[in-house]
């Protein structure tokens, strides 16, 4: 008899995102897993978001809506209060795709040895629909640090043990905090892949690293953590050799898994169809996005709006 289901704490923070705040709620409701923790750390929104929140009250270990100091802030608060044997965090414009936990569960359950796994992703855009796969290669950690941070947030989940060995969110990371904190996992333990699609990232123009001035600061704050795990990135000189050597193995082995060529998995997009808002002025076309073939452009770190 296989042994039971690991609990599981998913913490969503959010500030100002009344528009997408419900949807999120309720994909992490919807998962119906019973060893499910759900915390929510709002940052004292005034568009309606304290009222979403308390509408879904009965289903959460805890929520709270008040002034803190950014995501960072409130994703320490909410992890400080996390009992689960399994974490993940969840921003407030992301969805967890159904059945998502339960793969999650199953994963470590039958993986003892593993502390913490990432799962693929797809991305939509404001409205919900889709616009193209993050099918994604194993962990590399010399890719990770010297190409870019390729790891699906809100697809990665790990064990308590580890976040606490690790010393957790650090408060004075405001855009690279996950890319921060996977260094520190993958410096201790192995980071292992799932190759399934468990969430649903959003990209849109309002987004916190959508400004260049953001994006600078989100560059400065990877380039400490790359600075920080690798002596010799710290030479200039040396990082340009050193970020074509990772991109032409990140191209191999992305292409190896399928990466480029991944589509949507039809299964999904009726799902996809059924959650995506249906806005005359900005929706696309849900199957033309949904066939296109998954880029390897960077992203900018995904990230609730500025505080």
């Amino acid at each position: 008899m296989k042994p039971s289901l690991p609990t599981i704490s998913m913490v969503t923070c959010s500030y100002q995102q009344a528009r997408f705040l419900d949807q999120t709620i309720r994909s992490v409701r919807a998962q119906n897993y019973s060893g499910l923790e759900y915390i929510i750390i709002d940052g004292g929104s005034t568009d309606g978001s304290r009222d979403i929140i308390a509408s879904h009250s009965d289903a959460l270990a805890y929520w709270v809506s008040e002034r803190d100091h950014g995501q960072s802030h409130a994703l320490m608060k909410g992890f400080a209060r996390a009992t689960g044997d399994i974490a993940g965090w969840l921003c407030s414009d992301d969805i967890l795709l159904p059945g998502a936990l339960k793969r999650v569960g199953e994963f470590f359950r039958d993986h003892p040895e593993v502390d913490a796994v990432f799962g693929d992703s797809i991305w939509i855009d404001i409205n919900g629909a889709p616009l193209r796969p993050k099918r994604e290669m194993g962990f590399n950690r010399f890719v990770f640090l010297h190409d870019y941070n390729y790891v699906s947030q809100p697809s990665m989940f790990w064990r308590r043990r580890l976040y606490e060995a690790v010393g957790g969110v650090r408060p004075y990371f405001h855009l690279a905090m996950d890319n921060d904190l996977w260094e520190r996992f993958s410096a201790r333990t192995k980071i292992a892949h799932m190759p399934h699609y468990l969430s649903c990232m959003r990209y849109y123009e309002a987004q916190k690293t959508n400004t260049s001035r953001l994006r600078q600061r989100g560059r400065r704050e990877g380039l400490l953590v790359q600075q920080r795990a690798s002596r010799i990135a710290r030479a200039t000189a040396a990082r340009p050799l050193l970020q074509a050597a990772a991109r032409f193995i990140r191209i191999i082995q992305k292409a190896a898994a399928g990466g480029y060529t991944a589509k949507v998995p039809i299964e999904l997009l009726p799902w996809l169809d059924a959650h995506a808002t249906q806005d005359p002025n900005t929706m696309t076309s849900t199957l033309s996005k949904a066939t296109a073939s998954c880029s390897d452009q960077p992203q900018s770190v995904k990230t609730a709006p500025l505080r």
